[in-house]
């Protein structure tokens, strides 16, 4: 028998201590390939976490080594890395830059089984639970930049920050085509990571919004050219986009051919009718229909 969902709201987890030691040699990693400065060679990572909690990330040797770089094929988790680490680094090591420059345009959604990311009245919150969340945060501090669209900043009031993990905050990138987000919202005034307010060109508008640089880019019949906005992100050094919601904006950049990568969240449960969470427009055959590569 199906039962309906429990109304009490399960906390956040944080990574144990495996996955934290695991995280630290990713952030190791990802930190060299930031900068541009990989190996020649190969390299082993190892991780640690300090008297106070924190992961501290080092090189390490072959035996104790979590993560490793080479050349040719690039990143792998080493033989070392069991149980909770490697299913943290199964997830997230393919995530990471194989060379400077590389870019990145990763989508993701939280979805019931029959694909609503909410309900008709806008209920979207711990859709997918707890253990979601907090994989959030790990893509965003995997990333350069956050995406999210006018909707889902004015329904869910997000921080888009890194909290539950180590991690350096993302730029925060708001698509708010026609500037109609009040100034009230978090990312516009808490001071915890750069913003950028996105709004189509030929719209009369103030340089900031709050503490949010307000940027223009090119748009057709009111739509954002997303296009244009991901070259505009590029040529600022933001080069690995999540663009984490909601459902109208990952299927935009899915229909215009932008996203390398798309995760699904699916939650046991069932919505019946609300907000899809992607939506795209009808294939003429079923050959026509978009395959994961």
């Amino acid at each position: 028998m199906v039962q309906a969902p429990s109304e009490a709201i399960r906390p956040v987890p944080s990574l144990g201590p495996e996955a934290l030691v695991a995280w630290s040699a990713l952030l190791a990693a990802l930190g060299l390939a930031r900068r541009g400065v990989l190996p020649e060679g190969p390299m082993p990572f190892a991780g640690q976490v300090d008297a106070v909690g924190g992961p501290r990330s080092l090189a390490g040797t072959e035996t104790q080594a979590l993560v490793a770089w080479s050349p040719g094929p690039g990143w792998r988790v080493a033989r070392a890395a069991q149980g909770e680490a490697r299913a943290l680094l199964e997830l997230y090591l393919p995530l990471l830059p194989r060379h400077p420059g590389e870019t990145l345009t990763l989508g993701h959604l939280g979805q019931s089984l029959d694909g609503y990311i909410a309900t008709a009245r806008g209920e979207s919150c711990f859709v997918t639970g707890p253990e979601n969340i907090l994989h959030l945060h790990c893509l965003r501090a995997l990333c350069d930049a956050v995406l999210v669209g006018a909707e889902t900043v004015a329904a869910d009031n997000p921080r888009l920050t890194t909290r539950l993990v180590p991690g350096d905050n993302p730029v925060r990138v708001v698509l708010d085509p026609r500037l109609r987000l009040p100034a009230d919202r978090h990312v516009f005034h808490d001071g915890a990571a750069a913003t950028l307010l996105i709004h189509a060109e030929g719209l009369a508008a103030p340089p900031c919004r709050g503490q949010a640089e307000v940027l223009a880019v090119p748009a057709t019949d009111g739509r954002l050219r997303l296009d244009a906005l991901v070259a505009v992100l590029h040529r600022r050094g933001l080069r690995r986009l999540f663009v984490e919601g909601g459902g109208l904006t990952v299927s935009s950049f899915l229909a215009a051919g932008l996203l390398d990568r798309l995760h699904l969240a699916v939650a046991p449960l069932l919505i019946g009718s609300g907000r899809r969470g992607l939506s795209l427009p009808a294939p003429a055959a079923l050959g026509d229909c978009l395959r994961p590569g």
